[in-house]
């Protein structure tokens, strides 16, 4: 995997301590967030902002920097509440192999022929990146993706699963789609601090 994927993830907060270089499948299943992923556009709706600044005004009134801490610790926990943030996950998907768990899954909705339409790779083994609230809601590589370093991510949907994919770019285009903390704290301050009018 490049390198230039490896700091991005760690600037998202990412543990890469256990990425070993030795195979794609083996580095994204050792990589770790303890916490969601937030879009670039997190700044267009702000999902739980104003909530958690009514819940936390006086703490806000007598000590902002507590209160900015305890709003990262809020939004950056382990939690689904809907935010409109991604969820990184690493579980396989290998429908088309024999021996898997989870062979003929895809059985009756979507025949390979139909996925290597749009998907590149030898084996069509992937494996799920991350999920989503929004569509598409789940992200995939192809472990046999011919591009190793920097494979092409797809999205599907649940309510569509495989039978449309979509090809979101490059696994490092992907990842420079989130927020790190600090972009997420400025945006957030400068929303409180400049354009909220009922505090």
């Amino acid at each position: 995997m490049k390198q230039e994927i490896l700091l991005q993830i760690q600037k998202l907060g990412g543990n890469i301590d256990n990425v070993k270089g030795n195979s794609l499948q083996k580095d994204l299943e050792s990589i770790e967030f303890k916490h969601p992923l937030y879009p670039n556009d997190f700044e267009d709706e702000l999902y739980g902002v104003d909530e958690f600044y009514k819940s936390n005004q006086q703490l806000y009134v007598t000590n902002k920097k507590a209160f900015y801490d305890s709003l990262l610790d809020h939004f950056f926990s382990d939690h689904e509440i809907p935010y409109g943030q991604a969820f990184f996950r690493n579980f396989l998907f290998t429908p088309f192999r024999k021996d898997s768990d989870d062979f003929d899954e895809l059985d009756g909705l979507v025949e390979d022929s139909e996925i290597r339409e749009v998907v590149t790779g030898g084996d069509l083994e992937f494996m799920c990146i991350c999920y989503s609230y929004g569509f598409p809601d789940q992200y995939f590589i192809c472990l046999t993706d011919p591009n190793q370093e920097n494979p092409t991510v797809y999205g599907t949907d649940h309510e569509v699963f495989f039978q449309e994919i979509e090809n979101e770019g490059t696994l490092e285009e992907f990842f420079k789609r989130f927020l790190t903390k600090d972009e997420f704290l400025e945006i957030v301050e400068n929303y409180i601090e400049n354009v909220k009018t009922d505090k």
